[in-house]
């Protein structure tokens, strides 16, 4: 028997205690073993039973189950903790839509359960044995000797878990991107051979796994397998579509294409957002429509920004992005191509954070990074960094009527007179000679120019 020891909360073992003491079995499943085996920090307990969801509800009055999976839900005493999953063990019977299964049955056996689970790493359970924190490992289908070699590998028949639920593809290069794994060849080629089963699966699940491989550590590599497995042709064509587009021409500093500088990008933004990492690696989604090659052999892109904008926003109301998110994404693609041209004028600076908004500029400069680095070039530049200075002195002024230090109530007071038309025309006035330079945003100095202002 192949044991191990497991450090668990008194919660867990009070749940485990009241499933043997009731005559049930129940195991440790999941993620959960997996980062025991990896030495990692354990977030997700969840477990599996030949109990019913009835009999589990019958020893936990407290939990709740609304769903057709078996799964009952216990709360955790610890304040904001997820709570505790307990499934019945089950078989699952046809997937016609390759989305979920026709029709769920409660299992006899472990073995049973086990079987229908998605890979061999995440297919292993732990059994409680006599004493404390010690567990028996099952691990019927070798998932113990995948995790030491880094590698994700199906559950019996690749295809046959892909035609069950088709997200489970993107679960494997997810899954792979977090971890720094590879994906086993059969299963590799499994997902090349049913990567169009993708689109059966409902576009907010896609949008979640993307956004996830999106946060992980290698999310760049991660990007290059799913191309590679033919899920970016399915799921991202128009990224797809820029891969072999060439850059590299007389008087530009891309050494790659268009695609391979994206990857690039990605790799080296300094953000942790995942929508300013999809917005690196889009960023230049417009480049295959504008490209032009003038005679001179130099290749140009004008306004793939634009284009590439217009693309961000089908890609997200296509992916169920929500608005927010769908704003911010299509904002730093469209305004990505700024200038950092010392001779530039603060009004030019003031449109740029207009445009881009001052929440994002930070994540803009992050895009900007990434695009440099992903291009061959420097980090930065002396330019850059003179930039950036000057966001932040520009920013010190006001960006609309509403900063200045005076307001509409003192106008009236110090004119006499009633609200109406005047305020705003004095308010507007004061505004464009602060905005300027010929007026200081100073309380003392707008007076003085009402003042003037009665006079005339």
């Amino acid at each position: 028997m192949n044991t191990i020891n497991v450090q668990v909360s008194k919660e867990i073992t009070k749940i485990i205690q009241r499933f043997i003491e009731s005559g049930f079995e129940i195991y440790i499943v999941g993620g959960a073993i997996r980062d025991i085996l990896m030495g990692k920090i354990v977030y997700d307990w969840d477990f599996t039973t030949n109990a019913t969801p009835e009999q589990i509800l019958n020893m936990f009055p407290e939990g709740f189950y609304d769903n057709i999976y078996g799964t009952v839900g216990v709360k955790s005493e610890e304040e904001g903790a997820r709570p505790y999953e307990i499934t019945t063990f089950r078989t699952e019977h046809g997937y016609s839509d390759s989305r979920r299964p026709d029709k769920v049955s409660w299992g006899s056996s472990l073995k049973e359960d086990l079987q229908r689970r998605d890979f061999t790493i995440n297919a292993m359970a732990l059994k409680p044995t006599s004493r404390p924190d010690s567990f028996e490992i099952i691990d019927m289908y070798d998932g113990n000797t995948d995790l030491k070699e880094k590698k994700i590998r199906a559950v019996g028949d690749a295809s046959e878990r892909f035609s069950e639920d088709a997200l489970r593809m993107m679960r494997a290069v997810r899954i792979a991107s977090e971890l720094g794994f590879n994906i086993e060849d059969k299963t590799f080629y499994a997902i090349k051979q049913n990567a169009s089963l993708i689109n059966k699966i409902a576009k907010e699940r896609i949008k979640d796994e993307l956004i996830k491989l999106l946060k992980s550590q290698n999310a760049a590599e991660g990007i290059t397998i799913f191309r590679d497995t033919g899920l970016m042709q399915e799921v991202l064509p128009e990224l797809e579509k820029t891969f072999g587009v060439d850059q590299k021409s007389p008087g530009r500093h891309h050494i790659y294409d268009v695609g391979t500088h994206s990857v690039l990008a990605l790799k080296n933004c300094k953000s942790y957002d995942p929508i300013v990492r999809f917005a690196t690696l889009i960023h230049d989604a417009g480049k295959p429509q504008t490209y032009k090659k003038l005679d001179s052999g130099t290749i140009t892109f004008y306004n793939h920004e634009m284009v590439g904008a217009k693309i961000a926003e089908r890609i997200a109301e296509r992916l169920k992005f929500s608005n927010k998110e769908k704003v911010k994404l299509v904002t730093l693609v469209r305004w990505h191509q700024f200038s950092v041209d010392e001779r530039q004028t603060d009004s030019a600076i003031r449109r740029f954070i207009k445009n881009v908004g001052t929440d994002s500029i930070s994540d803009m400069l992050d895009l900007r990074t990434g695009d440099r680095l992903g291009g061959g070039a420097k980090e930065t530049s002396w330019r850059l960094e003179e930039f950036k200075n000057r966001i932040v002195e520009v920013q010190k002024q006001p960006f609309s009527i509403k900063d200045l230090k005076i307001n509409g109530v003192d106008i009236m007071k110090i004119l006499n007179i009633p609200s109406g038309p005047k305020v705003g025309e004095v308010l507007s006035k004061l505004f464009k000679e602060v905005e300027s330079n010929k007026l200081k945003n100073e309380k003392t100095d707008l007076i003085k120019k009402v003042e003037e202002l009665s006079k005339n």
